[in-house]
């Protein structure tokens, strides 16, 4: 092998460590300005990262699930009651495309240089620490800044809608918290990044009435604890968990308003939380009608006025437009991807890989449309920060 030949693969891991630097670099813009950015951010970088594209052995149940759930979406367009007139709208063949470019992003996290791998994990923990900081000081603020910023662009916006715009990027941080928070640590940064992203996501929380992201936090911190104390059957038990979740959310609403509890807790939560069950009512009653095949990809968009856009619930949205076979492919997907976490040493990286799913879950269970891209997006660049992070750590792990 010639000198040239060998220099090659290094050269082309540094290349890896460009793509990421630039998405971590502007993740927090992104977060703060508006997560629809994610989308073209992480596209990008997933086609610049093509090169990475790999099928370990121990990957392919998750590609395999991810492959029958995006054609099964494609198929379902056949019989979806939404029917795309542009090429933006066709969720189905977006899913395939949106599949490759996230894994190839993902596994370029597994192709870094140990030089490139800490400048690029500083990035990641400083930029979110960044974004911490600024959400801090909008709940302080009322999104004074960012109203600010729109001013100075000559496009004001009203203050409420301000505060409901910025406090997205507390949704984003809450899911790049546990892998950056740690990065920081791995690459000697210490705690403050960490803290400064708590003090973002409890801003965003408690100053600018995002519920979610305080509670996502709470959930993702007890599973690292989890992972961290039982790491070997914690990520499995928690796996299941998550499977369980797609696979009975329909039984679960069912099952409940038979007893009445439902109908009584709809009465009593704040009014958002009050339209969030209506529209998983609604989702559970039209489940039934078609509960094998699903109405169809974005079939959600149809069912209005009891449904808005999407049920906000991940697994119940699946359920209704993908049926039995969607949630069983997506139920697959999430069980492997957390328990193949497990092993007998301790170890925080996949911990904070198992924290990024739950919190990542628990918003796809009360606020977003599954297909949104900039949050599938998101999830892509979580990943790969996880994967980053994870090959930071222990010698096993490289």
């Amino acid at each position: 092998m010639t000198a040239a030949e060998a220099s090659a693969p290094i050269r082309e891991a540094s290349w890896y460590g460009g793509v990421l630097a630039f998405a971590f670099v502007l993740a927090p813009v992104a977060g703060w300005v508006g997560p629809l950015a994610f989308a073209p951010i992480v596209g990008l970088s997933g086609l610049l990262s093509l090169g990475a594209l790999r099928m370990a052995e121990r990957d392919r149940p998750a590609a395999l699930a991810i492959l029958v759930l995006s054609i099964w979406a494609l198929v379902s367009m056949v019989w979806s009651p939404f029917h795309p007139t542009k090429a933006g709208q066709a969720t189905a063949m977006k899913l395939i495309l949106q599949g490759v470019l996230y894994w190839a992003l993902f596994r370029a996290g597994a192709a870094l240089p140990s030089a490139s791998r800490v400048l690029v994990l500083r990035i990641f923990a400083w930029g979110m620490a960044l974004l911490g900081a600024l959400l801090a000081i909008e709940a302080l603020t009322g999104a004074g800044v960012y109203q600010a910023l729109r001013n100075a662009m000559d496009d004001p916006i009203r203050p409420d809608l301000a505060v409901k715009n910025v406090a997205q990027g507390g949704f984003v941080l809450a899911v790049l918290t546990p892998a950056a928070a740690l990065a920081g640590w791995r690459v000697g940064v210490g705690v403050w990044p960490g803290l400064l992203m708590a003090a973002g996501v409890l801003g965003a929380s408690f100053g600018l009435d995002a519920d979610a992201p305080v509670i996502a936090l709470v959930l993702s911190a007890l599973a690292v604890w989890a992972v961290w104390r039982w790491p070997a059957w914690a990520p499995r038990v928690l796996g299941a968990g998550a499977a369980v979740l797609f696979l009975a959310a329909p039984a679960v609403v069912w099952a409940t308003r038979q007893l009445g509890w439902f109908q009584t807790l709809e009465r009593e939560v704040p009014l958002s939380w009050s339209l969030r069950m209506g529209y998983w009512r609604h989702a559970a009653d039209w489940i039934g009608d078609h509960p094998l095949r699903g109405w169809g990809i974005d079939a959600s968009r149809m069912f209005g006025p009891g449904i808005t856009l999407h049920p906000h619930n991940g697994p119940l949205q699946v359920w209704l437009e993908l049926g039995l076979i969607g949630a069983t492919a997506a139920a697959v997907f999430w069980f492997v991807a957390i328990a193949s976490q497990s092993q007998p040493h301790r170890d925080l990286g996949r911990g904070a890989a198992v924290g990024t799913a739950v919190a990542y879950l628990t918003f796809s269970a009360v606020s977003f449309g599954v297909w949104q891209e900039w949050w599938l997006a998101v999830g892509g660049l979580a990943a790969a920060g996880c994967m980053a992070v994870l090959r930071q750590g222990r010698p096993e792990n490289a």
